[in-house]
């Protein structure tokens, strides 16, 4: 990762101004917002993301910073190689969740063929089971007076109510 970009004080005019919108009286009534003007190529910058000076004005100066780094080096700078990798992260999930479903779908489609393929005789050994799972299933009831299934030696805790 390059260093982070830092600029020269002398290039730049710094001016506070009354801050606008959403933070009260108190961010219109003081001149908590800093404007940087870069001399040399005229881009302006105005933070105000905070009520504290001192921190727009640390936000300013990255931002400058950045704006400058990116027109001077372009793909090379900071700011493009931060990008890149955050795209490529994006990315590298989105096919990983298409290559998930994708396979569920398959898996689903090739379950309904064996059904079909069987002949029927695949819902039979369901209807079996459901009948065998029923009888070794330990049924209780808990405090709350529900029905609560033990499977696997997990219980299930009550299903919440219906509205």
């Amino acid at each position: 990762m390059p260093p982070r970009p830092t600029v020269n004080e002398a290039d730049f005019e710094e001016a506070f101004l009354k801050g606008s919108g959403p933070g009260g009286q108190k961010i219109n009534k003081t001149s908590s917002a800093v404007q940087l003007k870069h001399l040399p190529t005229g881009i302006v910058i105005k933070s105000q993301e905070t009520r504290s000076r001192t921190q727009n004005r640390k936000i300013a100066r990255r931002v400058l910073a950045e704006k400058l780094e990116v027109m001077e080096k372009g793909s090379e700078s900071r700011v493009a190689v931060k990008g890149e990798v955050k795209r490529k992260k994006k990315a590298s999930q989105s096919k990983k969740t298409k290559r998930k479903y994708k396979a569920l779908e398959e898996a689903g489609a090739v379950a309904a063929t064996e059904g079909v393929v069987d002949g029927g005789q695949n819902e039979t050994n369901q209807d079996n089971g459901r009948e065998e799972e029923d009888i070794d299933a330990t049924a209780k009831f808990g405090q709350s007076g529900r029905f609560e299934e033990k499977r696997d030696g997990r219980e299930r805790p009550p299903d919440p109510p219906r509205i």
